[in-house]
């Protein structure tokens, strides 16, 4: 499970991707979501989400007829949300990298204190 803080800081930018790859609704958007291992995604979560980024300019919506009931509310991204998933993605890789080379750094140190270790154990036994 992704714990909540982790998760509010990448939330908007993982809808986006899901809205720029197609035309979508609310409960399809948490169903694709949890398709890709978010799981604790409820709707109730989503869409105040999706309407702080309609008002930002960053998705449009649009009502259409659904065979199962009322019109459903699809969203599809706008030219200033593309640039939002472009500057998401460059800021994501880039904290990636950051946090990859932060934990590739620490078990460098703790193998060549291992070795270290290793190597006093051996002469003390002598």
């Amino acid at each position: 499970m992704i714990p909540s803080q982790m998760l509010k800081g990448i939330l908007e930018g993982c809808v986006l991707k899901v809205i720029c790859d197609s035309e979508t609704y609310g409960y399809e958007i948490s169903q694709k979501l949890r398709e890709h291992g978010f799981e604790e995604i409820s709707e109730g979560t989503i869409y105040p989400l999706l309407l702080r980024m309609e008002k930002n300019g960053l998705i449009e919506a649009t009502y259409k007829a659904s065979a199962l009931g009322p019109k459903r509310k699809y969203f599809h991204i706008t030219g200033e949300g593309k640039k939002e998933l472009t500057d998401f993605l460059t800021a994501y890789r880039e904290m990636e990298q950051a946090v990859r080379h932060l934990f590739a750094e620490g078990r460098q140190e703790a193998a060549e204190g291992k070795t270290e270790a290793a190597g006093k154990g051996s002469g003390a036994a002598k």
